[in-house]
């Protein structure tokens, strides 16, 4: 009798993809996504890079209470263009009004490039939320995208990496919160507002010049912070 070998489940397959995509140290968990991005490059050559995550959340009478999140960190050096898309997505449907559902999708992104088409990046960031047949249903979804474009490319430092990896804990434990959805999303807030002290104090401390002539690459390191919810 000949025994076949059990194949890998797709989702197995797309697990391990997702690890060999993220450009960061950090874990994500619970998540449901697609994501492509370029392996982060020490060198100076520029290159094409993109970054694709997604947060979607589905809540029926099956599954009443569903929340996803992603997080994930994007590093890229010198680039000749960047591609970065972020959504979420969280769908309620279907539940009785005695019985409503609860869906929550929570995404954010963070990006860094460099060089002279630093700034020129192509960056998408988008929620959705539908209350589908279902009117006293709670569903939330936020998006938060954080660009940051500098001369020369930037390294999180170790402090910065421990304090993202604390609000990614953070993000975490609203899953199994019984918060309003308002309450919810001003955690949320708040969350994408600390990250966002954390990668303007990296991005001041990075160099504001090249090592080149190019007048491009003289520039102020920024970072820019995209945020829809819905």
């Amino acid at each position: 009798m000949h025994h076949r070998k059990p194949r890998t489940p797709t989702t197995t397959k797309t697990a391990i993809r997702l690890g060999a995509a993220v450009t960061a140290g950090l874990a994500i968990t619970t998540i449901t996504t697609t994501a492509r991005a370029t392996p982060t490059r020490t060198g100076t050559f520029p290159h094409a890079a993109i970054a694709v995550d997604t947060a979607y959340s589905h809540a029926d009478r099956t599954h009443m209470n569903q929340f996803q999140k992603t997080f994930a960190i994007h590093e890229y050096g010198p680039t000749t263009a960047v591609t970065a898309n972020n959504r979420a997505t969280a769908i309620s449907a279907g539940c009785s009004t005695d019985n409503p559902c609860r869906s929550i999708a929570l995404s954010y992104q963070i990006v860094t490039t460099a060089g002279p088409n630093a700034r020129l990046i192509n960056a998408t960031n988008l929620s959705q939320a539908v209350n589908n047949h279902c009117p006293t249903c709670q569903t939330l979804s936020a998006a938060y995208q954080f660009i940051i474009t500098t001369p020369r490319q930037l390294t999180l430092s170790r402090q910065a990496r421990t304090e993202l990896a604390d609000i990614n804990r953070q993000i975490d434990t609203l899953k199994t919160s019984r918060l309003p959805i308002d309450q919810i999303t001003h955690h949320a807030d708040n969350l994408a507002h600390q990250i966002k002290t954390i990668l303007d104090r990296e991005a001041a401390q990075a160099p504001r010049t090249s090592n080149t002539t190019n007048p491009h690459t003289h520039f102020t390191p920024t970072v820019t912070m995209h945020r829809h919810i819905r």
